[in-house]
């Protein structure tokens, strides 16, 4: 990819300026290769002009979000980035299907922080009948008592199962595509890039809300990224988790190393640049990648949090982040993608 030279850089920037902030239109994939490939110092231009995108296109408020591992490990896919696959050696034991008690009360301590929403994830291929009983009773029993949006993160679907899932209230079903189609292979090999887009096209078919992530630091080219960008944005997803690879032991990614902080932010950038309208969410790695630069994230595009801890690494104290929140004065809320 051709480095931008510092001389053409403000005009680029301009130009991108106009088409989002004035023409409103999205960007082509060419123009996103043409950022991507700005000099480091501009990397802040790159992030203020996304902070005016995400404020003018989905306002000041920020979505906060609680997670909920809600059976862990076994998982029988091979996914290279994750320590809950069965394939691999790792500390990640597995565990049934929490008790419906038990992920209500992890919904509570979620809607105490101001949160608006909270997903139920499995470690599984997708839901057999078992699970899916469990899902179809859980989900509205914890919407019903807590006031939250409750999404799902459980895998491959079917055409069934989601418009089972949307019948009984699920509000947003994750499923991420992770990285981009042309590098998915060196990944992942139990299942196939096209099973993962497919079932983002049930979830949308079957009117919830989809939540697609994104994983950065896997090996993948900066080409690889705006590709990926692309077919999220194919995918028609509300909401993009950007994930950074906090590399697990005993996995085949576990030596990788970690995201570089000003990369990081010129990602999330681009990613807000090329998806104006989403709610853009700081997810999984932001800690140890972005370390003391995390409020410039914000600053950067995101507008949607996680809080707490993750599936099976720890986040920072949810404290610490709703201080960060109100340091930079943005408010909780509740957000929608921008039609």
């Amino acid at each position: 990819m051709p480095i931008v030279t510092t001389a053409t850089a403000r005009t680029l920037l301009a130009d991108t300026a106009s088409a989002l902030l004035d023409a409103r239109r999205p960007l082509s994939g060419d123009e996103l290769h043409a950022l991507a490939a700005l000099p480091d110092e501009a990397v802040p231009a790159l992030a203020a002009l996304a902070h005016d995108v995400r404020l003018s296109w989905c306002g000041p408020e920020v979505e906060v979000e609680g997670i909920l591992s809600a059976k862990t490990g076994g998982c029988p896919e091979d996914c290279h980035f994750c320590s809950q696959s069965a394939k691999f050696e790792s500390p990640v034991q597995a565990t049934p299907f929490l008790t419906r008690d038990e992920v209500l009360a992890a919904a509570q301590e979620t809607a105490a922080l101001g949160a608006s929403e909270f997903c139920i994830v499995l470690a599984v291929r997708g839901p057999d009948e078992r699970i899916m009983s469990n899902l179809c009773d859980v989900v509205p029993f914890v919407r019903d008592a807590t006031g939250l949006n409750v999404a799902v993160s459980a895998g491959i679907l079917t055409e069934e199962q989601a418009a089972r899932l949307a019948d009984v209230g699920v509000h947003r079903y994750n499923h991420n595509l992770e990285t981009a189609r042309s590098f998915f292979g060196r990944i992942v090999t139990t299942h196939t890039w096209e099973e993962r887009f497919e079932t983002c096209a049930r979830v949308r078919r079957h009117g919830m809300e989809l939540c697609c992530g994104v994983l950065l630091g896997m090996g993948e080219t900066d080409e690889q990224r705006i590709e990926l960008l692309l077919q999220v944005r194919d995918a028609d997803a509300a909401e993009v988790p950007v994930n950074f690879l906090n590399p697990r032991p005993g996995t085949p990614l576990g030596d990788r190393p970690l995201v570089p902080a000003l990369e990081a932010i010129r990602w999330i950038a681009l990613f807000r640049l090329g998806l104006p309208g989403v709610i853009l969410r700081y997810a999984g790695g932001r800690e140890v990648t972005l370390r003391e630069l995390q409020a410039m994230g914000m600053t950067a595009g995101i507008n949607a949090l996680i809080v707490g801890n993750y599936l099976t690494t720890l986040g920072r104290s949810p404290a610490d982040d709703l201080q960060m929140l109100a340091d930079l004065k943005m408010p909780v809320g509740v957000l929608s993608k921008v039609i």
